[in-house]
């Protein structure tokens, strides 16, 4: 297992991160109940597995299975004795936890609340990685800011992110953070896989420019590139995709990325999942790939992307089949661009 730099802060995070969506879903919790129903002991089996093998990095949210997914994370910990010192514990808000008109979004008011609730459900003091989950329209940018620093002050949170944002409003929360000398965003968490690659458009190269962890949900597209779907391989009774189709990829571009992947995992010996995890975990800019499991046997699955390294010949293969068509202004951009970059010029002088 390797670790990474969090964006620019001094913490260092596992490249693969636990996902706990799947915990806690039950016949009440409407699409939670599909995408997964784990309970205590398998959390505890689970959570156990991840550490053993080196993850030192949880993550969660308050709306997953409306906060069952935070306490079982938060009993699994105290269960298994974990030191807090030795786990970087990342959660979220934003999403709606009840009816009413305030039970959701970015406000300070939200924000105070959820964050208490988290840390009641979680055990814990505080939070290593507070993160936005959703963008709220109504919301000033500034007011969200200056509650997340106000939590920053107190200790009950060390860093804050965001996720599912536009790359503008990013960066403008960027700039306020530094013109309002408050905390700032130093995560982001957002979808990306080998089949839905559109976070490359806008999103990586803020993260590049500004230094900001780019942290991955859903790196098989909810199941779909486990290998267990798609032509040639019949749907498995009772899977997530089958009961919750989320999130929304192109088939086509996805069925032609399993079958490239399916010819070198099977001339690896291995499974398609681990060749679409080692794609993402290959990315650079890429610092921990966050990936979710109902039984061990799946995260051990997972767990083994760690181990491969793809050679050139096979990033060439599934960069081909996967890439992104052109789209403006990024063509137009890289047209122009290539003129400026240093291996361009010959030196010399003018002439």
């Amino acid at each position: 297992m390797k670790y990474k730099q969090l964006g620019r802060t001094g913490l260092f995070v596992s490249e693969l991160c636990l996902g706990t969506m799947t915990l806690g879903g039950n016949a009440d919790a409407g699409m939670w109940a599909a995408i997964g129903a784990v309970g205590q002991d398998e959390a505890n089996r689970l959570i156990a597995r991840a550490l053993a093998e080196g993850i030192n990095f949880i993550d969660t949210a308050d709306v997953y299975s409306f906060g069952q997914s935070e306490r079982l994370v938060g009993q699994a910990l105290r269960d298994l004795g974990v030191r807090r010192s030795e786990i970087v514990l990342a959660t979220k808000t934003a999403g709606a936890m009840g009816p009413k008109p305030n039970d959701q979004g970015a406000s300070r008011g939200h924000i105070m609340d959820s964050v208490q609730r988290s840390l009641e459900r979680l055990q814990v003091d505080h939070i290593d990685l507070y993160q936005i989950h959703a963008s709220d329209p109504v919301t000033p940018i500034d007011e969200t800011l200056r509650a997340l620093d106000d939590l920053t002050r107190q200790g009950l949170v060390r860093y804050v992110g965001v996720s599912n944002w536009r790359a503008g409003k990013i960066g403008k929360a960027l700039g306020l953070s530094q013109a309002l000398h408050a905390t700032r965003f130093e995560t982001l968490q957002a979808y990306y896989s080998i089949a839905g690659r559109d976070v490359e458009r806008e999103l990586v190269p803020l993260a590049i420019e500004e230094r900001m962890g780019l942290l991955v949900w859903s790196p098989l597209a909810g199941g779909l590139l486990s290998g267990k779907f798609g032509p040639g391989a019949p749907t498995e009774e009772g899977s997530r995709r089958s009961h919750f189709d989320f999130p929304p990829v192109d088939l086509e571009r996805a069925w032609s990325c399993v079958a490239e992947m399916r010819s070198i995992a099977d001339a690896r010996g291995v499974s398609v999942a681990r060749i679409a995890l080692a794609w993402i975990l290959a990315r650079p800019y890429v610092t921990s790939v966050i990936i979710g499991a109902k039984r061990v046997e799946q995260l051990e699955d997972n767990l083994g992307a760690v181990d491969i390294v793809l050679t050139e010949e096979e990033l060439a293969r599934l960069e081909a089949v996967s890439a992104l068509p052109p789209h403006y202004p990024g063509w137009m951009i890289e047209r122009q661009e290539s003129g400026r970059i240093p291996a361009a010029f010959s030196g010399g002088g003018a002439k």
